[in-house]
């Protein structure tokens, strides 16, 4: 994604698949990026996208987000992310939840559920039980990492979110971020104390 204040920013989304079928979180930037990744699962994975779940308002959550409506691929976003997107005129996801939502991919669960604000008053993690794996988009910052883009951010809350985050989830064992490299829960640490109040 090319960014005013941070360039080129590298961005990530997260497929979970297992017996040909997958769920996406967080569209590419664009829907021509959208149409390559939904092109690629199918053909490549050979699995059938059950949902995607844009995990806040910003483009490279769903800013490629027709592309998979066009797919006739439902989408569920909590409702505060459906709210800001129609205030800003972007595609709006079809279904809304509210706290968390479980689905199953085959026979495995994923959960998409809020904690609280932070990089935006929307943004949701995900995560899979079976593997303690989090996809905690830009909520989590990478080791090292500056506080990035705060135009929409709780820097209030935000280390507290992420303590909520900590407390449901102590087996993490792979966190997957918006921006960066994976890690594990120290990525949670490092994000907590670039935003405890001084």
């Amino acid at each position: 994604m090319q960014t005013q204040d941070f360039g080129n920013v590298p961005c990530n989304g997260l497929i979970v698949s297992d017996n040909n079928e997958a769920i996406v979180f967080d569209t590419p930037t664009n829907d021509i990026s959208s149409e390559e990744l939904i092109k690629w699962i199918k053909d490549t994975l050979h699995c059938k996208i059950n949902v995607i779940i844009p995990t806040h308002f910003h483009d490279d959550c769903l800013g490629g987000l027709k592309a998979f409506n066009d797919n006739e691929i439902p989408s569920y976003a909590y409702f505060k992310t459906i709210e800001l997107a129609q205030e800003n005129n972007f595609v709006i996801p079809q279904n809304s939840f509210r706290d968390s939502l479980i689905l199953k991919v085959s026979d495995k669960t994923i959960i998409a559920k809020y904690f609280g604000k932070g990089h935006t008053k929307d943004n949701v993690i995900g995560y899979f039980p079976s593997e303690n794996i989090i996809f905690g988009g830009c909520l989590i910052k990478e080791l090292d990492a500056s506080k990035g883009y705060l135009g929409d951010a709780n820097v209030e809350d935000w280390s507290s979110t992420l303590e909520n985050i900590k407390k449901e989830y102590p087996n993490v064992k792979i966190v997957i971020l918006g921006h960066g490299d994976y890690g594990d829960k120290k990525l949670l640490d490092y994000t907590i104390d670039l935003f405890k109040a001084e």
